[in-house]
């Protein structure tokens, strides 16, 4: 298989095809925002109570410096677009991490808020509830109106990882520069801290979600519902735990695997937005298709990155996938096509945007670009 040309590649990975995932109504056009304008605070954000215990004293703004170098490292020639994507990065990073930090506070019982703070405030790029504020802001809504939607997304991306890291998934012992939840908590604490962050992102929606008619906040609901289950997230991860140590694993079988377990929860991202935003049918529909490329492009990188850096660079082990045995784009394409088909993702992605206003269409054309040259 590593010697398949691209063309050929590309057809039997076709990232269309996936029909049992559900149909998203997405969104279309976002501020060029050259000059940032200072973070929302959404309204019923929850006043974190303080702590001096050291797992509880996490915040998101210890991690503000580090997520700053991360996206001078993600930067690419490519991206000079005169749109200020560091800028933009930042500034809904920011405000993402001040919601979350006051959304998921301290109190009775205390050890499992502090797993659950522990995990979801450690760090990370927030890609996802970014694509979710962003889809918003393209249509015509606003940071806030998304925000308890872009919480959600991260809570549930923040369970995933808590419960992939688990000895009974990857069995790892590094996360975002940090030991693993159950490294710190135990196993028991880190399962119940995903379950909660689980249960409490459909509850923030419900609760907090503010100036949008409730017929459009069970929508949203339902699609995050599905995403997450039996037609998205766990499709993908127990496809990926019965192929695990197999040899004769095909491309067919690892795209499946990826847009459900790693595109899926990404477009739905994108999608709720813009169901928030009051996207029309139509921009849902090409946005959906724009958020499962950069899904799959997203994943792609992952493979890449894991055999080309080092633990220190990514923040999490590096080589895991070869040492468990995974099959994983370069495993079966070798690293060249690999980068080869990543490029033609990202190309495609773009190229969905291409009816847009170019300049409203330039924070997504950017997170494109930075999910394809991400350093980590």
């Amino acid at each position: 298989m590593s010697s398949a040309n691209l063309g050929s590649l590309v057809q039997t990975c076709s990232i269309f095809s996936h029909e049992s995932l559900p149909r998203f109504p997405t969104c279309s056009t976002i501020n060029p925002l050259r000059k940032m304008p200072k973070p929302l605070v959404c309204p019923k954000a929850r006043r974190p109570f303080t702590s001096s215990s050291s797992t509880s004293s996490i915040s998101a703004v210890h991690v503000a410096k580090e997520e700053e170098e991360r996206l001078k490292e993600g930067e690419s020639p490519e991206m000079e677009t005169g749109f200020n994507f560091k800028a933009y990065m930042l500034q809904k990073g920011a405000s993402v991490n001040q919601a979350l930090e006051g959304t998921v506070s301290l109190r009775d019982p205390l050890k499992i808020h502090e797993a659950m703070r522990y995990s979801l405030l450690a760090g990370g790029k927030r890609v996802r509830p970014i694509l979710c504020i962003a889809s918003c802001e393209l249509v015509g809504g606003e940071e806030c109106t998304a925000m308890p939607a872009a919480c959600a997304v991260e809570m549930i991306h923040t369970m995933s990882l808590i419960h992939d890291d688990l000895p009974c998934m990857d069995n790892d012992d590094l996360r975002r520069g940090k030991p693993t939840n159950h490294k710190v908590f135990g196993e028991g604490v880190a399962v119940l801290a995903g379950d909660a962050l689980l249960a409490f992102a459909f509850e923030h929606i419900a609760t907090a979600t503010v100036g949008v008619p409730p017929a459009k906040i069970v929508r949203v609901v339902e699609e995050l519902a599905k995403v997450i289950g039996t037609e998205g997230l766990v499709a993908g991860q127990v496809v990926d735990i019965g192929l695990a140590g197999l040899s004769d694993v095909n491309l067919e079988q690892l795209e499946f695997i990826h847009i459900h377990k790693t595109a899926a929860l990404l477009e739905g991202s994108v999608v709720m937005g813009a169901i928030l935003g009051g996207g029309s049918d139509e921009q849902v529909e090409r946005l959906r298709k724009f958020a499962r490329s950069i899904g799959l492009l997203f994943q792609v990188v992952d493979d890449i990155l894991d055999v080309t850096k080092s633990s220190t660079e990514l923040g999490k082990t590096a080589g895991k996938d070869l040492v468990a045995d995974k099959v994983t784009y370069p495993k079966l394409l070798g690293l060249e096509k690999s980068r080869e088909f990543a490029e033609k993702l990202n190309k495609e992605a773009k190229e969905l945007l291409s009816e847009f206003d170019p300049k409203k269409a330039a924070p997504l054309i950017a997170l494109a670009n930075y999910i394809a040259y991400r350093e980590n």
